[in-house]
């Protein structure tokens, strides 16, 4: 992997993660940024969205999340415009499971009739045959929720048998659901909240890489309320960094099943997002970004 900083052509940092039988860059791409407001309708600069994707494809990356909920069908019509026919080497993550409503909500939408049209619609709007890797969005917009998953993940298993999706995982999950999900079949990925500030599934985390089974955080730099700290402030201007990008190299640091999906809709912000997670982190550096969460 070429370690040339801030040049279009190199790598995403970070080297490359297996998801089943899949190989993505662990520096990957979430589309969410591309639509409207509150994630909802077309993005105000059409061309530009569709630039930004052309961009991530170009550094390299190779793992692209998305969802139908995103707009919805705004995100995924985008990235088969932009990338259709995709290269074998590019990966595409969708997620099932929630829909939105006409307030921007996000009710659940797990029945099995509601999997299986939503799997279909993530079909046609990417224009494939078979989806890369599910997700099953569990929970609520406040955070995971107990309770058993095993009638959705049965249905979505059952369209995985049918040839429609080649890997699964789960999202916005508990450790006890994580646990179910594997009894009932492999899961490729776990998808959940987590950054420097938020380190509920720091267990989890270790567990999953233990097993060969990647960790997905979402919000990785704070989602719509930006990390603060005084703490990676100062880490930030002792490397001459944004505390961003040392949030993002902290995560690769963090464990080698850390997959990075940050999202954005400037193709500027997207090199330095590439760039600054490539940051050298020394002892020191990691031990006073590790007590953030603590």
């Amino acid at each position: 992997m070429s370690e040339t900083v801030n040049t279009p052509s190199a790598s995403p940092p970070g080297g490359t993660w297996t998801l089943g039988d899949l190989t993505v860059t662990r520096f990957g791409y979430g589309a969410m940024q591309l639509t409207g407001p509150g994630v909802m309708g077309p993005p105000a600069d059409r061309d530009g969205a569709l630039a930004v994707l052309c961009e991530a494809a170009d550094l390299g990356i190779s793992h692209i999340d998305t969802a139908g909920a995103y707009g919805p069908h705004i995100t995924n019509r985008l990235i088969r415009e932009a990338l259709h026919p995709y290269p074998e080497s590019l990966h595409i993550v969708t997620k099932v499971g929630a829909v939105r409503d006409q307030h921007g909500g996000w009710p659940p939408a797990r029945q099995p009739e509601d999997l299986r049209r939503a799997v279909r619609e993530n079909l046609e709007d990417l224009g494939l045959d078979a989806l890369d890797v599910v997700n099953l969005r569990l929970g609520d917009a406040q955070g995971p929720r107990p309770g058993s998953l095993a009638e959705p993940f049965e249905a979505l298993v059952e369209l995985r048998q049918q040839g429609l999706i080649r890997h699964l995982g789960v999202s916005n999950a508990t450790p006890e659901q994580v646990a179910e999900a594997q009894a009932i079949a492999p899961i490729v990925c776990v998808q959940n909240m987590y950054n420097l500030a938020y380190r509920q599934d720091d267990e989890l985390i270790d567990e999953l890489a233990d097993k060969g089974i990647a960790y997905v955080p979402f919000f990785p730099l704070g989602g719509f309320t930006p990390l603060q700290s005084t703490a990676l402030s100062a880490v930030a201007t002792r490397l001459t960094a944004t505390p961003m990008s040392v949030a993002l190299a902290w995560l690769l640091r963090r464990s080698p099943n850390i997959l990075l999906i940050p999202g954005t809709s400037s193709i500027a912000h997207l090199r330095e997002n590439v760039a600054g997670a490539r940051l050298p982190l020394s002892d020191e550096d990691l031990a006073e970004l590790d007590n953030i969460g603590h």
